[in-house]
């Protein structure tokens, strides 16, 4: 397995940073964060048309760009590294796998274009009420009418799900439990019968929605009863998306907090000329290079189609949810008094280290997965 970036994984990472640089500052990032729609539709279309981004991991034979995973690990990296707001997690990550995973051919020629141009906002609708992610915790019914499916229940969480113009949702079969009977629908996100609500959420700069279905007319995406297993790989793909995304924004308050220890004088010294900031400046470096190594090989397990694939997404997920919040933490602390301020960024990160350590599970729930997965 590939363990370094080839010359050109580089110079992507390096265009990506710069057009991020100037499109997605801290007072851009705070701008947005305090709008309802929480994503500007010009910067939208320039990531998506100019770059290309939207449609990186998506094949070329359904209008994407045809690269691999790791291209777009490397995406969401250095936009967890800006904070950037924007639909990229729910639209190209998530929704798009789904489809990937779940949908017929014809159903990836409608569907994907639309999302690998960005001319289509999409979504996963998975979680409830009770915030677990996993088939267990589904209740929304699909009932068959005709040859078509009406959608009840309520998803929680859902990223972007109020500018959602496409929603993946997954549903069960009513009176079935547990992994029997679940099926992909797809959902416009004007649909009679579909309300759409905001949350008030810690991360303001990722915006999350509560979906209510009532009735809602559905399109079954794939193979009716067989969602199980798409499920799973499409949460797999999504955790080992967002541990990228993790240790990018771990490695700018990283990068921060050894700045301002660089910069901050106190006694007649530099602040990190002290013992005690070395020593946690030092232990900070060690956990986020161990955090990019369970999530760059993650990565790579998906790009090669890995067989340990759900184990390695439960360690990157745990690994790099407990190293960026210990990175926020100790930037904070590092800041001294003005770590605490509104002013100073840090606590944007430190907000989006801790939504991002619940989102998709727990390390708690991750490291149990990883423990079934290892017959423990």
């Amino acid at each position: 397995m590939q363990f370094n970036f080839t010359d050109e994984q580089d110079e992507f990472r390096r265009t990506i940073r710069r057009f991020l640089e100037d499109t997605s500052p801290p007072s851009e990032v705070r701008r947005l964060m305090e709008t309802d729609v929480g994503f500007d539709p010009s910067i939208w279309a320039k990531l998506c048309g100019t770059m290309g981004l939207s449609g990186i991991a998506i094949p070329e034979e359904y209008g994407g760009q045809g690269f691999g995973f790791i291209e777009l690990a490397l995406t969401l990296e250095e936009m967890g590294r800006s904070l950037l707001c924007a639909p990229y997690f729910a639209s190209t990550l998530c929704a798009a796998n789904a489809i990937l995973n779940a949908g017929t051919e014809a159903q990836k020629k409608r569907l994907l274009p639309g999302i690998a141009s960005g001319e289509t906002i999409g979504t996963l609708a998975v979680a409830e009420a009770s915030g677990a992610w996993n088939a267990d915790a589904v209740s929304t019914t699909a009932k068959r009418v005709g040859d078509s499916f009406r959608l009840d229940g309520v998803k929680s969480f859902v990223v972007d799900g109020h500018a959602a113009d496409c929603v993946v949702v997954v549903a069960r079969e009513p009176g079935s439990r547990g992994s029997d009977g679940l099926s992909f629908f797809v959902v416009t996100g004007e649909a009679d019968g579909l309300r759409r609500r905001l949350l008030t959420s810690l991360d303001p700069t990722r915006k999350l929605a509560e979906l209510s279905f009532e009735g809602v007319s559905a399109d079954l995406l794939g193979e009716h009863g067989a969602g199980a297993e798409p499920l799973s790989r499409t949460l797999d793909q999504a955790a080992i998306g967002l541990a990228n995304e993790m240790i990018g924004g771990a490695q700018k308050v990283l990068e921060t907090a050894v700045e301002y220890a660089k910069t901050r004088i106190q006694f007649g010294r530099p602040i990190g000329s002290f013992q005690a900031i070395k020593h946690r400046c030092a232990d900070l470096l060690l956990e986020v290079e161990n955090a990019k190594s369970a999530a760059y090989y993650a990565a790579a397990a998906e790009f090669e189609g890995d067989e340990d694939i759900s184990a390695l997404a439960c360690l990157a997920k745990a690994t790099c949810s407990d190293a960026y919040c210990r990175a926020a933490t100790a930037s904070i602390q590092i800041h001294g008094g003005v770590g605490f301020t509104w002013e100073n960024d840090t606590h944007l990160y430190f907000k989006r280290a801790r939504s991002s350590e619940a989102f998709l599970g727990t390390p708690d729930h991750h490291r149990e997965q990883l423990l079934r997965h290892w017959g423990i």
